[in-house]
């Protein structure tokens, strides 16, 4: 990585963590129902071992601390230092002692003697360049029979709240189609049957797989969401910002004026369908 792309690498990481600090709360409280299934799936108990990769701002991590209790201990791993210093803070508000939380690399990591009973995942396996690796860790890390629950998101039709601004975007100018294919993306799980794959490759045997809706941001207006997709940042706000000005406010209010179709009551809400994989380590 020459100095110009560390630039480039360290800047829009500092804008993610900026945007999730602003939207902890919200994306939390929204995306509770989905890490509350998640553990249930994992059968989390009083006492257990949890290891949380790609734990970020401490999801599901913290609320895997709250259930293990005082006996229990979980460890949340990330890359990203910046977001873990956000779930290093909600555990203190939520005076939490049995969780640490690490930057290591997932596909490197090395649990020593500690083995874990849980292992979760949550959007995160779809963005690693090796998830095999990753896979090969967590069965190292993993007691056998060891749970690992992985959240991924279905084909893009059913997740709006990432196609929809691409969608409406392609009335503007030439969209490159979001990879489904084995490239690190939001929908390269999108076929279960491609992840089964990956996980009995690598020591899993798979016992379950469900979907459900998931709502990740809401706003009164449509004016909010267009700016929360554009804090976002990232390769697809790039496309909207090389568009002349007015085609950029083009897309705004068109953007605005179509999450209008996904407002129940006072609020609009975007998400998607998220599918839960439970598997065992063999």
């Amino acid at each position: 990585m020459d100095d110009g792309e560390r630039q480039r690498n360290e800047a829009f990481w500092a804008q993610t963590v900026a945007f999730w600090r602003r939207y902890d709360e919200m994306e939390a409280r929204l995306t509770r129902p989905v890490t509350e299934r998640m553990l249930a799936l994992a059968g989390l108990a009083p006492g257990m071992r949890v290891l949380d990769i790609a734990a970020g701002r401490g999801e599901p991590a913290l609320p895997a601390a709250h259930r293990v209790g005082p006996q229990g201990w979980v460890l949340g791993i990330d890359l990203v230092e910046g977001m873990l210093h956000i779930a290093r803070e909600r555990a203190r508000r939520e005076g939490l002692n049995n969780v640490e939380f690490r930057a290591a690399d997932a596909e490197s990591f090395q649990a020593g003697e500690t083995l874990f009973d849980v292992a979760t995942v949550r959007w995160g396996l779809m963005f690693m360049p090796a998830p095999e690796r990753v896979l090969a860790s967590l069965h190292r890390a993993l007691k056998p029979g060891g749970a690992l629950v992985i959240a991924s998101w279905a084909d893009a039709d059913r997740v709006p709240f990432a196609s929809l601004p691409r969608r409406i975007l392609e009335r503007y100018r030439d969209v490159p189609l979001p990879s489904s294919d084995d490239r690190p993306g939001i929908f390269r799980h999108a076929d279960a049957a491609r992840l089964n794959a990956l996980l009995q490759q690598n020591g899993f045997s798979v016992e379950a797989s469900e979907e459900m809706e998931a709502p990740v941001v809401e706003a009164t207006q449509g004016s909010v969401i267009v700016a929360w997709v554009r804090e976002m940042g990232g390769d697809f706000v790039r496309l909207v910002d090389e568009m002349p000005k007015p085609q950029q406010l083009a897309w705004e209010e068109a953007l605005a004026s179509e999450v209008e179709k996904h407002r129940a009551g006072e609020h609009i809400v975007l998400g998607g369908v998220t599918r839960l994989t439970l598997a065992r380590r063999t």
